[in-house]
């Protein structure tokens, strides 16, 4: 249904420390790369959905509020990985890794904010540990 999600930032370097890591880790590769953005995919299957960062048109980049992009992760342990890695590259925390039994019995997730302010979640649905 999605083919790519964009979100705004203010500084390009700093955006690309805090997201290669992370879609290297879910085996994603850097499809576009140019001085104003970047997207992670799948070079070879446009079916894929497409995750991009680039400064906005507009001028300075701002969180949505209530905004969020959810990315599905492979299994707990990735999404441990994944919390991990964001927080290790200037991200801030929003809620562990950990079941959320409200969301579904198998619902594993963790939640973020880029350095830009923007929120991410890592989801799994096999959240057998």
């Amino acid at each position: 249904m999605i083919i790519y999600t964009t979100v705004g930032v203010d500084d390009l370097a700093r955006a690309l420390r805090f997201y290669d890591p992370l879609f290297a880790e879910m085996g994603l590769e850097q499809c576009w790369l140019d001085a104003t953005s970047a997207s992670w995919g799948r070079k070879d299957d446009p079916s894929v959905s497409r995750f991009s960062i680039g400064y906005p048109f507009e001028g300075e980049a701002s969180a949505g509020n209530g905004t969020m992009t959810a990315l599905r992760a492979d299994n707990p342990a990735q999404v441990d990985r994944l919390h991990r890695l964001s927080l290790c590259n200037g991200g801030k925390d929003e809620g562990g890794p950990g079941h959320r039994p409200r969301y579904g019995g198998d619902f594993y997730g963790a939640y973020v904010r880029d350095p830009d302010g923007n929120k991410l979640a890592f989801i799994c649905y096999d959240s057998v540990v």
